[in-house]
């Protein structure tokens, strides 16, 4: 064939369109094309969603276990099923969208199922609506994850189709700038917010109600903003799934190989020659080098999302207070969305240059293990911040022996000669040391004891100078023992673990005179304002149940209208026990710490946070960029639904441990998960040793309007939930 006229024909065109009047004309005809109204609505409804969904799962696994009660594991464990799902249930939202509804119909639709949810869930934690708790908050959990996970491969890519291409690539740029914006503010201030709306009191309790009301609304108002700009969209016909069509090739030459049709083939996938093109087996083989890299990759996940479930548990059992502030242990989760703003034009302009000089950490797969890598230190920082939390924990009774408190209620000191003891002084309206009694043989040691309340005769407190008896203990429990005018006869059982809420716990221990009424110990703000009261019974000597403080802080303390003592802290964690008297016209009090408050900071877990954030850009960024890159054009909406499944199964890892439950202590499940991402990523890091990085050639956009991600441009959208 004779290609010289053809290669002249080639020239004389190229000379028309470099033409300086006709560049002029196509310059002019590009700025016809304006920048589509739209995405404005696109973007304020993506900033309203972002922020119900995130303002929603932060205070998630704390209302699992504060107001459900549910135990720390199960929470965990329904926490991350939840995720779970909302990755999983994309792949329902592409089929729909593509096959059926369309983007519009489809996000619409999915997000009222979404906002319906939502307000069950606020509903399910209002008691007073009399709702079974329980099941209507799985049931509203469910229903986000459907509207969440659906609408999240549906609004991008809507997004996407407002704008003309070619002309448009930086307009669309900056689409997509502004969309991943929209998406970390919203998650920003929804998690710096809505924990301070649940500490708000609602119910007698933390507000978990108004907590997720808020978001409700947030998300009600992101459907009426994208449905306010219908008339404006360029609504795009559904033409076909690619998921579906990849599925039916691959099941078509699973089922001819099996049946050995046509004889042997260079590549199982060949098989499908019969019905498929070559052109999509092609794209499907270079997808599949890139989906089997994906494989070890979801353990990254069951790293990273742990920052709002036992990294939120964790917190709880720390001390958050920052001068007058508290920090609240479900606030620290805005750490990362805050560090994501600030590391990754950091990362993009300074360190991965930096690392290109040198020649490491070069490459989008080194960049990957290197993520790894770092998640798995940032759970060993963890494992080591939990090791000095365990330090701070009070010593508890065992198995073989039984712990012995003893409280003077009288405003004088009293001294104790107990068998094999030796003598205690126990000071007016304090306690002694604990004692630590020996059972022997599943049976508790009695202890003889002599006392001397010369003191407290002298007083006229008491109406006897010396007393004897003896004191016992429960195995494997506290026992606190009361000195009250009537001696020392008065015993229960104690509580010294840590609150399994969190929040510090109190007790009154007032000995009334007989013939005096009832009492009330108030805890009272600096403003008077009265936070906690305890009613004192003047009918028989006992101890009150512990009431849960809510606000953690500096308190007066009063019986009745006495002052007993000013600034007394109440910090979390902490176990206390107010003990005093009113014998004739004499009130004494004093606030005896039973278990140590929380000691280590939650500073402490800034470097976790810190790490594992560094970790997510270099990871979660990089890899839908190498995804995106290392894949045909036409299998763009494949790599997608590959990295969003491998969140899930991330986080059905944690499921999975937690269910099984294989260790006591949690610092050897944090341990554990860091050897995992080791272990992992090392063979990830063989794994792209033998990995050839492909070219993919640019393809001719075909005529009418496909999804974004067909036409190669990376859907930043998957950025967004950091990943």
């Amino acid at each position: 064939m004779d290609t010289t006229g053809v290669s002249k024909r080639k020239t004389f065109d190229n000379e028309i369109q470099d033409h300086p009047d006709n560049q002029s004309n196509a310059e002019a005809q590009e700025e016809k094309v304006k920048y589509p109204k739209s995405v404005f609505f696109i973007i304020s409804n993506e900033f309203c969603e972002r922020f119900c969904y995130y303002g929603m799962r932060t205070v998630l696994s704390l209302y699992l276990f504060n107001m459900l009660g549910y135990s720390e594991d199960t929470s965990t464990i329904i926490y991350h099923v939840f995720t779970c799902f909302v990755y999983f249930f994309p792949l329902l939202g592409a089929i729909i969208s593509d096959s059926w509804l369309g983007k519009f119909n489809t996000i619409f639709y999915l997000s009222i199922i979404y906002a319906l949810g939502q307000v069950i869930l606020s509903l399910s934690a209002a008691p007073t609506i009399g709702l079974p708790a329980r099941e209507f908050s799985m049931l509203g959990l469910f229903l986000i994850a459907v509207g969440t996970g659906g609408i999240k491969p549906c609004v991008s890519a809507f997004g996407g189709d407002q704008f003309i291409l070619p002309q448009q690539e930086v307009q669309l740029a900056m689409f997509f700038s502004l969309f991943y914006f929209s998406i970390n503010t919203g998650s920003l201030i929804s998690t710096l917010l809505t924990p301070v709306i649940r500490e708000t009191k609602c119910f007698g309790g933390d507000c978990y109600f108004v907590a997720f009301l808020v978001p409700a609304c947030l998300m009600i108002l992101s459907i009426v903003i994208f449905v306010s700009g219908k008339r404006l969209y360029k609504i795009v016909n559904p033409s076909g799934n690619l998921i579906v069509k990849v599925t039916k090739c691959v099941c078509h030459a699973i089922g001819n190989k099996i049946k050995k049709k046509e004889g042997k083939r260079d590549h199982w996938l060949d098989h499908a020659d019969d019905t498929y093109d070559n052109k999509l087996i092609e794209d499907i083989k270079v997808s599949l080098r890139v989906l089997k890299l994906f494989i070890p990759l979801p353990i990254f996940w069951a790293l990273y999302d742990q920052q709002g479930s036992q990294w939120t548990f964790q917190a709880t059992r720390m001390d958050g207070q920052i001068g007058s502030f508290m920090l609240l242990p479900d606030q620290l989760q805005a750490v990362n969305p805050l560090l994501i703003i600030i590391f990754i034009p950091i990362f993009e302009t300074c360190i991965y240059p930096a690392f290109a000089k040198i020649h490491i950490i070069d490459t989008p797969l080194k960049k990957l293990v290197a993520g790894g890598f770092l998640a798995s230190v940032a759970f060993i920082v963890a494992g080591i911040v939990e090791i000095q939390i365990e330090s701070t924990y009070p010593t508890l009774p065992v198995k073989g022996s039984a712990q012995i408190r003893i409280f003077n209620t009288m405003d004088c000191s009293v001294s104790i000669d107990i068998v094999d003891q030796g003598q205690i002084k126990i000071y007016p309206v304090s306690r002694s040391e604990t004692l630590e009694v020996k059972a022997i043989n599943g049976s508790i040691e009695m202890l003889d004891y002599k006392a001397d309340f010369t003191e407290c005769y002298n007083k006229g407190y008491i109406a006897r100078s010396t007393d004897s008896g003896q004191i016992t203990g429960t195995e494997a429990n506290a026992t606190s023992w009361v000195i009250t005018p009537l001696g020392l006869k008065y015993n229960y059982t104690d509580m010294v673990d840590k609150p399994e809420k969190g929040k510090p716990m109190v007790r009154s221990l007032i000995y009334l005179s007989p013939g005096l009424s009832n009492a009330t110990l108030k805890l009272l703000r600096k403003d008077k304002t009265e936070v906690t009261s305890i009613l004192v019974s003047s009918l028989e000597f006992s101890q009150s149940k512990l009431e849960k403080i809510e606000d953690p802080g500096e308190y007066d303390v009063y019986l009745d209208e006495t002052l007993l003592e000013e600034n007394v802290p109440f910090k979390l964690g902490g176990v206390y026990t107010v003990v005093g008297s009113h014998i004739k016209s004499k009130i004494a009090g004093k606030t005896v710490q039973v278990t140590p408050p929380n000691s280590l900071h939650m500073a402490w877990m800034l470097p976790q946070y810190i790490i594992i954030t560094m970790g997510e850009v270099m990871f979660s960024v990089t890899g839908l960029q190498f995804a995106f890159t290392q894949a045909p054009v036409s299998m763009k909406s494949l790599l997608q639904a590959g990295w969003l499944l491998s969140v899930a199964f991330g986080n059905l890892i944690v499921v999975i441990i937690k269910g099984a439950r294989p260790f006591d202590r949690q610092v050897y499940e944090i341990f554990l998960y860091a050897v995992l991402m080791a272990a992992v990523i090392t063979i990830f890091a063989v794994m792209t040793i033998f990995y050839k990085y492909v070219e993919i050639p640019e393809e001719e956009d075909t005529d009418g309007a496909i999804p974004l991600e067909e036409k190669g441009n990376v859907n930043l959208a998957y950025k967004e939930d950091k990943k």
